[in-house]
């Protein structure tokens, strides 16, 4: 597989991950219209970011074999399972302490961190201004849920899904763009 094959390949499963967790994050908040038209198109766009970008990773497998890193494989699987683990623990540990209200913020917090260490892993370095972006979204929701009667859920919920729907939508111009390098 050459190179810009790899990165269009890349850029696809990118856009087709975080276009999916991006419609499952702008479901959490329940709103009311016209905000809740507006997460309900966001959430449209997520999906059918998503299935461009699923489009974009097997059109890519075409053009040759997949390279693996299975050394890298392990990685990412190692820092999913602390993810998970993590996100887990901590939404059991808060709704049986009364706080089930403040599980988005940590998911989301959680979520955002796992971010850092899998820029390397995935070769994509801007994963780490995600990782900020999307932690900031989860202590603008817990500052939110403890100053205001905002539910923290609808304020994380909707920042995290914008902002994993921004980048999916980055990503598919971006193998998009490789396409279009490679087939003038």
């Amino acid at each position: 597989m050459t190179a810009m094959a790899d990165a269009r390949r890349r850029a696809g499963l990118t856009a087709l991950y975080l276009g999916i967790f991006a419609t499952v994050w702008l479901s959490v908040p329940e709103t009311e219209p016209p905000f809740g038209v507006l997460l309900v198109t966001a959430s449209i766009t997520a999906l059918l970011t998503a299935g461009a970008g699923g489009a974009l990773a097997v059109r890519s497998r075409a053009e040759g074999p997949l390279w693996r890193d299975a050394i890298a494989d392990r990685i990412y699987l190692v820092i999913l399972a602390g993810e998970l683990a993590a996100a887990g623990f901590g939404a059991v540990l808060l709704a049986v302490t009364g706080y089930a209200e403040y599980v988005p913020v940590l998911v989301g917090a959680v979520v955002g961190l796992h971010f850092w260490p899998l820029a390397p892993v995935l070769r994509d370095p801007a994963l780490r201004v995600l990782a900020g972006l999307i932690c900031l979204a989860a202590m603008v929701g817990l500052i939110a849920g403890m100053t205001s009667s905002v539910p923290p859920g609808k304020v994380v919920g909707t920042g995290v899904g914008v902002l994993l729907l921004g980048y999916a939508i980055g990503a598919l111009i971006r193998g998009g763009m490789t396409l279009r390098a490679s087939h003038p």
